[in-house]
């Protein structure tokens, strides 16, 4: 099989990680919407993630853990598809068929990861906003906002804000590029060593755990700018004037980790990070356990299964 951008194999990797990454979301959802709410508001004090859902369902109902559900699972699946998509293509490209090793999985993941954010940045604020609205804040500073779907979003995002709101966040989810980045890399690198020069395929135990161990350590390492980049995304902040773009961004991003910091002291870097690693470990190790399934049944089913192992 060739080594085009546009081939059939890159395609079914694409697939697979948008169909693991939307089922692996949907199954951990209410976790996604503890943690964000505890990043966001600051006057919520952290708990553990039963007693925020708990809050949340005494408060709001139990729908409102699912609240936001379909503009998430938009916007994963399209990034998922374009990070997947630009992943296998680009490391086809450049490897041709050698060996990989960590460090080019690492390169390979930022550069997927660069494209992955400047494409599907929009989808994400938008998701973002979608998700917290309605919600029953402790900060009396958040103002309410009244969006009847995505598209009405988007409307009234570029109307009030500005088109160039839209991609809010874009600077430290630039930075992130290293999470799945990190990730990939871990998660290829154990691989490797698990199937140590045989190619085979990987049980479901095997891939489960290894796509949790890698999602733990990409988080930890990346979680205070996840945090920055969800308030961002949501908007309720105060906007520097009279610089640059770059400046401006820069100058939000520290002012936000400092005030943070003042705030909650060190540890608020990472308010929320139990129900993030709960939630992200989990749908990563579902959704790679997934995403392996469906790409080695399709790849079998069309008989270049031995092709697809040996390019692992």
């Amino acid at each position: 099989m060739g080594y085009s951008v546009f081939s059939y194999e890159n395609l079914v990797h694409a697939v697979s990680g948008a169909v693991g990454s939307v089922t692996a979301m949907t199954v951990f959802f209410p976790l996604d919407t503890a943690r964000l709410r505890l990043q966001v508001d600051d006057n919520r004090k952290a708990k553990s993630t039963p007693a925020i859902l708990s809050d949340i369902i005494r408060e709001e109902g139990l729908l409102a853990l699912y609240r936001g559900w379909f503009p998430v699972i938009c916007s994963l699946c399209c990034s998922n598809f374009v990070y997947f998509y630009c992943f296998h293509s680009l490391k086809a490209s450049w490897l041709k068929g050698r060996p990989s090793a960590p460090s080019n999985d690492l390169m390979i993941g930022i550069a997927a990861g660069v494209v992955n954010v400047l494409v599907t940045t929009p989808l994400w604020v938008v998701n973002t906003r979608l998700k917290l609205q309605g919600s029953k804040f402790r900060n009396a500073d958040i103002r309410p906002t009244n969006y009847s779907g995505i598209l009405d979003a988007f409307a009234q995002i570029i109307r009030d804000e500005g088109g160039g709101a839209l991609w809010n966040g874009t600077f430290p989810s630039l930075l992130l590029v290293m999470n799945p980045a990190i990730q990939f890399m871990i998660y290829e690198g154990l691989k490797r060593q698990l199937r140590r020069g045989v190619p085979r395929e990987l049980s479901s135990v095997e891939v489960f755990l290894i796509g949790a161990v890698a999602k733990a350590a990409a988080t930890i390492v990346t979680y205070p700018l996840q945090t920055i980049q969800s308030i961002l995304r949501f908007g309720q902040f105060n906007k520097s004037t009279g610089e640059s773009q770059l400046l401006s961004s820069l100058r939000t991003i520290k002012c936000l980790l400092i005030n943070r910091v003042r705030k909650f002291g060190l540890l608020g870097l990472f308010k929320g990070l139990e129900a993030k690693l709960l939630q992200t470990v989990l749908t990563a190790a579902l959704m790679f356990l997934l995403y392996e399934k469906i790409a080695s049944t399709t790849f079998r089913t069309m008989g270049l299964s031995r092709n697809h192992d040996k390019k692992q």
